[in-house]
């Protein structure tokens, strides 16, 4: 029976498991930075886009509003500690490139990292922005596409 409950109580039923992915962005010093996200989704389909949701205190909010590129990488199963060191590291303090030892080549739009390891990567533009609450949800047009065979898709459950 359906019944009344608050957000935090009701959102716990619903979430798990989920998809998680990742965002590259690029560091005011020119290196990169990595954010694992939830909130993210398919926006257009012509054309493609994405929409990524980052909170005003995070450090990946200010390199996106610097730099108006970021990549969507969809994790395999591998890469569930870079997941966990991306989620609860700031790259205000650390490179986490080099601490999670990622594993990537250059893209095409912006140079920004496709990683390696991942299921897929999408090259985003960032076409717009909109002020949701304590996040901007950036929008981004989608320029290269990469998919790995491979590997297999992370998904997120709680323990």
């Amino acid at each position: 029976m359906m019944k009344q409950s608050s957000l935090p109580e009701a959102y716990s039923k619903a979430h798990l498991p989920s998809k998680v992915a990742l965002a590259v962005s690029e560091k005011p010093d020119g290196s990169y930075n990595l954010i694992t996200i939830e909130w993210f989704m398919r926006t257009s389909i012509h054309p493609p886009m994405f929409a990524i949701s980052i909170g005003h205190s995070r450090y990946s909010y200010d390199c996106m509003q610097d730099v108006r590129y970021f990549n969507l990488v969809f994790p395999s199963e591998k890469q569930k500690e870079l997941l966990s060191l991306a989620g609860s590291n700031s790259g205000r303090e650390m490179d986490k490139f080099t601490a999670g030892g990622v594993k990537y080549f250059a893209g095409k739009l912006h140079k920004l990292p496709v990683l390696s390891d991942a299921v897929a990567c999408f090259e985003c533009e960032i076409v717009s922005q909109i002020r949701s609450g304590d996040h901007t949800i950036f929008i981004g047009e989608v320029k290269h596409s990469w998919k790995n065979e491979d590997e297999k898709l992370y998904y997120y459950q709680s323990k």
